[in-house]
């Protein structure tokens, strides 16, 4: 692009550029342009941000409030996050944000133990505390299928608690994993795959076609929390099935992986919606918390053109206008990544985005920080129609090979609905940290040629 064209195009956006200025105002655009939807996404365009995800915790404040949302859906495992759901309803038996977040051991852990994610905890507590009935309560859930292990053992749990002779019976199904999953379900989608074990499928369906059989029994009596009780359970049985072809099919095929998993999370956030509103009595309003990556419509991005979906792309076409997408950017500063799966937390540098990106086009407006609405923008639609380079930094950040392993093609307008730029980020606070972490990192120099 030419110097007067890059010109033009970073005038346009500075137009439409809605700066934030930290006043209780600066989303009322946003929330007007989300109306009643009942569905909105909020995205994040790193793992480890911490000014991602305070915004995204004080907007979902916003929409509990004065939009009546019913419940947060997070990139989280079913079981780990429905411990939270159970503090911020008020259970007793846990006495903190802290020990609401105890199943979140696995890497990466600082993605949910976080210093942000507690206050959003707390608050959500203190907002439920006078609301009765117990349906009125703002839950919190998790939409990820990797809790293989987690999952078997809340389904045998529930089944132990209601009908021992079926959780005998499941305990038989999920034998099938015994030399495999106690481990790593990992292992068992590689043996499974090159014909070292027999294929568990079979005997999850079936446990889910048991557990679904007995539903009018077991949710019969006590009203509510049987309902609700069976309804985690279910859950638990589905994720189960799923996970069990999630880990069979990644050693096949990188896409087929990939929409499996976004296909069971777009379900779950079904279910829960169906659920939620029967509880109510009314159609329940979600938000939704995951990464730019699950949230923005993957029709938009070169992902999409090698047959990926995801969760935005699945709820636009399902509900249209009231699935909202709200994605996230950041031109440099600091994150918190690690540098090789299952590795420590690091405080890392994000380096200044690549020429031309949209990253660098936002902050070649000058203006630190803004909110850009896209939806029915017709001058944003027509100025950034071009495919152009975004950014993604998931839990690992690789600047060594930025451009090869953190940018990709996509289209802005069509794939967010609005998109929240924060043009100098810091690395969100874990819970627990090591000493390279609060070392942090620094370059000398950046290497050339990316």
């Amino acid at each position: 692009m030419s110097a007067p064209a890059y010109s033009h195009l970073v005038e346009k956006i500075r137009n439409h550029a809605i700066a934030l200025t930290g006043n209780s105002t600066d989303y009322t655009p946003l929330l007007q342009m989300i109306g009643d939807a009942r569905f909105v996404l909020i995205g994040e365009a790193t793992h480890g941000t911490d000014e991602f995800y305070r915004i995204r915790a004080e907007l979902t404040k916003q929409l509990i409030l004065y939009n009546g949302f019913a419940a947060v859906a997070v990139e989280a495992d079913w079981p780990d996050a429905y411990r939270i759901n159970r503090y911020v309803r008020g259970d007793p038996n846990i006495n903190n944000a802290d020990s609401a977040l105890a199943e979140f051991t696995r890497f990466p852990a600082w993605m949910w133990r976080n210093e942000a994610v507690v206050e959003f905890l707390d608050w959500l507590r203190d907002y439920n505390q006078a609301k009765i009935p117990a349906a009125n309560k703002a839950g919190f859930y998790g939409l990820d299928l990797y809790s293989l292990h987690a999952s078997i053992r809340a389904v045998i749990g529930y089944l132990d608690r209601i009908d021992p002779p079926a959780a005998a019976r499941a305990r038989q199904y999920y034998g099938c994993f015994d030399n495999f999953y106690a481990k790593n379900p990992q292992d068992y989608g590689y043996a499974s795959t090159v014909g070292l074990t027999r294929s568990c499928e079979n005997d999850v369906v079936k446990q889910l076609t048991a557990l679904r059989q007995r539903a009018f029994d077991y949710v019969r009596h006590d009203g509510m929390l049987a309902n609700e009780a069976f309804f985690c359970a279910e859950q638990n049985a589905k994720l189960v099935v799923n996970a069990e072809e999630y880990y069979r099919g990644m050693f096949q095929n990188r896409v087929s992986s990939w929409n499996l998993r976004d296909g069971h999370m777009a379900e779950t956030l079904e279910s829960l919606a169906i659920h939620l509103s029967d509880q109510r009595g009314e159609p329940a309003k979600i938000v939704v918390w995951a990464h730019n990556s699950h949230i923005g419509d993957a029709r938009a991005t070169e992902m999409g053109g090698q047959g990926e979906f995801n969760i935005g792309q699945l709820m636009r076409e399902r509900h249209g206008n009231d699935a909202v997408l709200i994605g996230f950017s950041t031109y440099d500063g600091s994150v918190t990544a690690a540098s090789k799966w299952d590795g420590p937390a690091e405080k890392k540098t994000v380096r200044p985005a690549l020429p031309e990106s949209y990253e660098a086009l936002f902050h070649d407006t000058g203006v630190e920080n803004f909110l850009l609405i896209l939806r029915g923008n017709l001058e944003m639609a027509k100025h950034l129609h071009l495919n152009r380079l975004q950014r993604a930094i998931g839990v690992l950040y690789l600047p060594q090979t930025e451009l090869q392993s953190h940018y990709f093609y996509s289209r802005l307008p069509q794939q967010f609905d609005a998109v929240i730029h924060i043009d100098r980020t810091n690395a969100l606070h874990p819970l627990e940290t090591v000493a390279l972490w609060h070392k942090g990192e620094v370059f000398e120099a950046y290497p050339t040629g990316l």
